[in-house]
């Protein structure tokens, strides 16, 4: 063994002398960092992500169009409150169901007040809406409804109805709702502009049939503040949808009160026609008014001092309606209230019956106005020559109204009461009346015997032949023509002596007497009234008195001869 450890190598006894290692465990790595500020991040991440979600709602809604999972948001004043998480189709399949993540804080404004509706690109009358979707894409807008943001009014519910179309109402927006009822709605439609005195104050919400389809539409609308204090209860809305076209005195007259009423419709207020109300006179919420076809038919409705007359034509009503006007001299005093054909068997035949109500407020003066004497007045006026009568208003339109004029010389006629209606006479008037002229005088020259005049005419021509060609013309003009040279002779004679005159003048008398007498015959036989029976009458007359002027100088001269030369 001696010899095996003198045999050692230095090496080996190194190994021995050398102390062992001191191992050191490190219990933290500084690369262990990283995964622990990556786990820490994403748990913030998480916290904060259920920190700011709010509650999940439903809202359901007809269709899904340009709605998008994850993407599209709810807004309110543009400001997002809330992101689609999921779209599904209701078990009927007739409508969606959006499931969405509303943002922490918006749990008070889900109340059964609040409204959803999706904000697309639309396009309602003159009016385009949601222009700004067509880049970034549809929304779903938020309207958290009166006191929604308080909480203090509203149910909290989770499940909502959106809505279709945007409500015409906001909750941020000041005003009031009001109702009006008409027989149709005509050209109004949802969003239709509401004027005052050419403003727009506001718009029609939408409408309600009535039960059964049978009485008047009911229209809301809105009008925005201060404009809603403006109305009264005895306010007037009218329509002034579309465009009015009219002929006066002024020409041709277009009115048209904007571009959005020609499309969407339109409805208009005014002041009354009293500027002195009270502070209970004005309009509260949900106030009924009646909406009027035009304004001119609203301000109709401002007369209150009316006086009801009727009137009964034989003639065409063509044209004529209720609210036609009806005038006196040529200013209109009231309007036609009813049209209607009257077949009543006392009355002999057929008839219309025209209803007027005439409201003296338009020409005189509501202190000078007494009521119950003016019924008196037209009495007094009808038998002054007060006649009603139908007469053309355009003649471009054929538009009929009823003209109230003072007849010259009319024939006698009365007035009678139905009720409080005071019934008054009619006369054929404007083109009727022209009309029923022409008819009465074609009817006269229909009866005159135009071929009896055309038979006595040849009759009279052929007896005047006769008549000229017979002896008794003959010798009368035969007996004619020697009186005048026995004339002629006399009065060479008177030139030459009066004694043979003398002795001439019974003589020519005589033949005086036979040519009247011939004269005579011929006026007989030929009769009637034609000149040349005028001319020879007053030949006769010329010769009787020739005659007589001659039988008077012959006794004359018989009884004082000397009268020749010593004068009567």
């Amino acid at each position: 063994m001696n010899g095996q450890n003198s045999h050692q190598s230095p090496q080996d006894n190194n190994d021995s002398i050398m102390p062992d290692a001191v191992v050191r465990r490190i219990r933290f790595s500084i690369i262990w960092i990283i995964p622990l500020v990556s786990v820490l991040i994403a748990g913030f991440l998480v916290w904060r992500s259920f920190a700011n979600n709010g509650p999940e709602i439903t809202v359901m809604f007809d269709t899904a169009d340009g709605l998008t999972s994850g993407q599209t948001q709810v807004k309110n004043k543009a400001v997002v409150l809330g992101t689609v998480q999921g779209i599904s189709l209701t078990d009927d399949l007739r409508h969606v169901l959006v499931r969405i993540r509303m943002n922490s804080g918006t749990s008070p404004m889900l109340t059964d007040k609040a409204r959803f509706w999706v904000v697309r690109p639309r396009i309602n009358g003159a009016s385009i809406t949601g222009l700004e979707t067509v880049m970034s894409g549809a929304y779903i807008a938020f309207d958290p409804g009166p006191d929604g943001k308080s909480g203090d009014k509203g149910r909290h519910i989770s499940e909502f109805r959106g809505l279709e179309a945007p409500p015409g109402v906001r909750s941020d927006q000041p005003g009031r709702t009001y109702t009006l009822i008409a027989p149709s709605i005509g050209s109004i439609g949802q969003g239709a502009p509401v004027f005052f005195r050419d403003v727009d104050v506001g718009e029609v919400l939408g409408y309600t049939m009535p039960p059964g389809g049978r009485g008047p539409i009911l229209i809301q609308l809105f009008v925005r503040e201060p404009y809603d204090h403006y109305l009264y209860t005895d306010t007037r809305f009218w329509n002034v949808s579309g465009v009015t076209v009219g002929f006066g005195a002024g020409g041709l007259k277009v009115q048209l009160q904007s571009i959005q009423a020609l499309f969407s419709g339109g409805v208009a207020f005014g002041l009354p026609r009293e500027e002195n109300h009270t502070q209970g006179d004005e309009a509260q919420a949900d106030t009924v008014f009646k909406l009027y076809d035009s304004k001119e038919e609203a301000d109709s409705a401002g007369y209150h001092e009316r006086v009801p007359l009727a009137t009964y034509v034989t003639s065409s009503v063509k044209g004529l309606a209720p609210g036609s006007q009806v005038t006196m001299f040529g200013i209109q005093i009231g309007n036609v209230t009813s049209v209607k054909l009257d077949l009543d068997q006392k009355a002999g035949h057929p008839r219309v019956r025209i209803g007027m109500q005439i409201q003296p407020e338009r020409v005189l003066d509501p202190k000078d106005i007494k009521h119950g004497a003016l019924t008196e007045m037209f009495k007094t006026l009808v038998e002054n020559g007060l006649r009603a009568s139908t007469d053309s208003a355009s003649l471009l339109t054929g538009e009929t109204m009823i003209s109230l004029n003072f007849v010259k010389n009319p024939p006698p006629a009365s007035t009678s009461m139905e009720g409080q209606t005071l019934v008054i006479p009619s006369q054929p008037g404007g083109m009727n009346g022209i009309m029923d002229s022409l008819s009465t005088v074609a009817s006269r020259l229909a009866a005159m015997p135009f071929e009896q005049i055309g038979v006595n005419a040849n009759n009279l021509l052929a007896n005047a032949d006769k008549t000229l060609t017979s002896p008794d013309v003959k010798q009368s003009l035969s007996s004619l023509k020697e009186s005048l040279k026995n004339l002629q002779a006399m009065s060479t004679q008177m030139r030459n002596g009066i004694g043979p005159l003398m002795q001439r003048l019974p003589e020519m008398t005589n033949q005086l007497d036979q040519t009247l007498q011939n004269a005579n015959r011929l006026l007989a036989s030929y009769g009637g009234n034609s000149d040349f029976h005028r001319s020879l009458q007053s030949m006769v007359l010329q010769l009787g008195q020739a005659a007589r002027s001659l039988r008077f100088l012959s006794d004359f001269l018989t009884n004082h001869p000397g009268a020749l030369i010593s004068g009567r």
